[in-house]
Formats: C-alpha cells, sequence, structure tokens
C-alpha cells in the first residue's frame, strides 16, 4: 500500500494513517520529488534549456517515481502481489498516472484509492470554463509565473507559518487536527534548499494529465486479458476547492470507479482531518471485506 501526499505536503501527512493500516498490510509512505525529504531539483519548463540536474516535474515524472517504488518493493511480480495506490490532491493525480503506467508494463496495481482527487481547473484545457476576464488575463498570468525573481519571494511570503495555519483551517472546515505539528510538516520542508524551484515547476502545470482523461483510460482495457483496476474514492463534502459534484459525476461516468464514499463536514485532508472516519473505509478496502457489490450500495453520507 502506497500513500501518495498533495502538494506541500509528505509522508508525514499520513501521520494517522500509517499506524492505523500497518497491521493489515505493507504500507508506506512516499515523498514525491520536490517535496519533503526528498531532493528538489532545478525545475525546467518547456521552452528552457536544460540545466544539469534540472527536472520537467510533471505528473509522469511522479509517477515514475512511485511505479519504481512499487516494483522495488514487489520484484518478482507486482501482479502477485496486491498493490493498492492512496492518493491525496495532487496524489490521487500521481495515483492514476501511475496505475496507467504500471498497466502499460502489465504489471497492474490491485486498486487506486482517490481522496478528494484534484480536478486541476486552471489546466488550459479547461480554460472555456473560467470567467472571460481568467481567460482575458492567462497568457499574462502563464509568463509571470515563469519568472523566477517573481516566483522566489511569492513561495516565501506563502510558506509563512501564520499563512498556512490560514489555508489550512480554509482545508480543514472542522478544524480538527490543525495542531503545530501539522503547520511543521508542511513548513519545514519549504525551509529547504531547491523548494522554491520545485514550487515553480509545479505552478507552471498549465496542461498535463486531468483526472476524467486517465478514468476513461482505465474503464477501457487496451488487452482482453488485461486485469482491471479498481478505483474507489473518498471525498471531503465540505472540501472548499474540489467540488464533490464532479466527484459523483466521475462515478456515474466511469465504469472503473467501484464506490464512492462522502464525507459531510469534512474538507480537503479528510485522512488527516477525520482519520476517525477514513482509516475504516481504507481498512475495510484494503483487506477485502466490503459485501457492496456495487457503487449504488457503497455510496454513503457520513
Amino acid at each position: 500500500m502506497v500513500l501518495i501526499h498533495g502538494f506541500g505536503a509528505s509522508g508525514r501527512h499520513w501521520r494517522h494513517t500509517l499506524p492505523a493500516l500497518a497491521p493489515d498490510a505493507a504500507v508506506v509512505a512516499v515523498d514525491l520529488l520536490g517535496f519533503g525529504g526528498s531532493d528538489k531539483p532545478p525545475s525546467c519548463l518547456s521552452g528552457e534549456i536544460p540545466v544539469t540536474g534540472s527536472v520537467r516535474y510533471s505528473f509522469d515524472l511522479w509517477a515514475e517515481q512511485v511505479a519504481d517504488l512499487v516494483l522495488e518493493l514487489s520484484p518478482v511480480s507486482a501482479q502477485a502481489r496486491r498493490v493498492h495506490l492512496v492518493g491525496n490532491s495532487i496524489g490521487a493525480m500521481v495515483a492514476l498516472t501511475t496505475a496507467r503506467l504500471l498497466r502499460q508494463r502489465r504489471r497492474p496495481p490491485v486498486q487506486v484509492i482517490l481522496i478528494d482527487c484534484a480536478q486541476r481547473r486552471l489546466d488550459d484545457r479547461r480554460l472555456a470554463e473560467q470567467l472571460p476576464t481568467a481567460r482575458l488575463g492567462r497568457p499574462l498570468l502563464k509568463t509571470m509565473v515563469r519568472q523566477r525573481w517573481l516566483i522566489a519571494p511569492l513561495f516565501a511570503l506563502l510558506a509563512r507559518p501564520a499563512f498556512i495555519r490560514r489555508v489550512l483551517l480554509q482545508a480543514y472546515p472542522s478544524g480538527a487536527n490543525v495542531d503545530d505539528e501539522l503547520v511543521e510538516l508542511l513548513h519545514g520542508p519549504s525551509t529547504t534548499a531547491g523548494a522554491a524551484e520545485s514550487f515553480r515547476g509545479f505552478v507552471n502545470l498549465f496542461r498535463d494529465h486531468l483526472a476524467p482523461d486517465l478514468l476513461r483510460e482505465l474503464s477501457n482495457p487496451a488487452e482482453p486479458d488485461e486485469a482491471a483496476i479498481a478505483v474507489r474514492m473518498i471525498w471531503g463534502e465540505a472540501d472548499p476547492w474540489e467540488a464533490v459534484a464532479e466527484a459523483r459525476h466521475w462515478a456515474a461516468t466511469f465504469s472503473c470507479i467501484q464506490a464512492l464514499e462522502v464525507l459531510p463536514g469534512v474538507g480537503h485532508c479528510p485522512h488527516d482531518e477525520a482519520p476517525q472516519l477514513v482509516n475504516p473505509i481504507l481498512r475495510n478496502w484494503i483487506v477485502g471485506t466490503s459485501t457492496s457489490a456495487g457503487l449504488g450500495d457503497e455510496e454513503r453520507e457520513r
């Protein structure tokens, strides 16, 4: 079971998940490249000349990292050992991208669990959904966020503990578990070398994978004998950034999605805000004790 964090977080964001699920599975929480304790190499955007050690931050890059980890932990065959990819926010996008990659390598995971998956409304392919003013200002925005002279002070401003706490209180509407430990685990990595570069790489992801495209692909096996990839979702109904209505639309549209659990009053990071609700769901899905057969039976309001 691989736990994949969201933007600005790290494996430590699964502080309430790891001890709860360790008795049931071999659990590892990864720090994606550019976050947490991982290296934070210089960003190389499209059109830029690469420098030594630079990378183009993307979901494919992070998926390669996670897929390599999965295959290292299952050296004989990832098909012979049940693999569960659990991701929150952009980590959910990484989980979907990793599932796609492992399927291409003919070594698919058993299931993917999305927790408030990033819907990426600022992607260029969703530009038509934006207000006219946002569409008109997009070229200037894209030019500005490429500039290191602007990104460095902006990142320093956003990475202040007081600002982090304010954002967390939006993301965690109940206020539960917004404590000094949480602020520190988000702030600490922002003070390490290269943190502003990974931030620059991320905020310039204006054209990358979208969840519906990946879900559509996972719903249509490329080979007749290809193992199915099941997708299940947990969603905080009070998420201020990722609308639960879109999650319900995905669940009704894509056949790979087998369950949706909606948690009332919970925000963008249910695994940390309400672990007492999320951990039993994860345990149920990991050990395979669910008796529900279809999405209509498994979706519940908690």
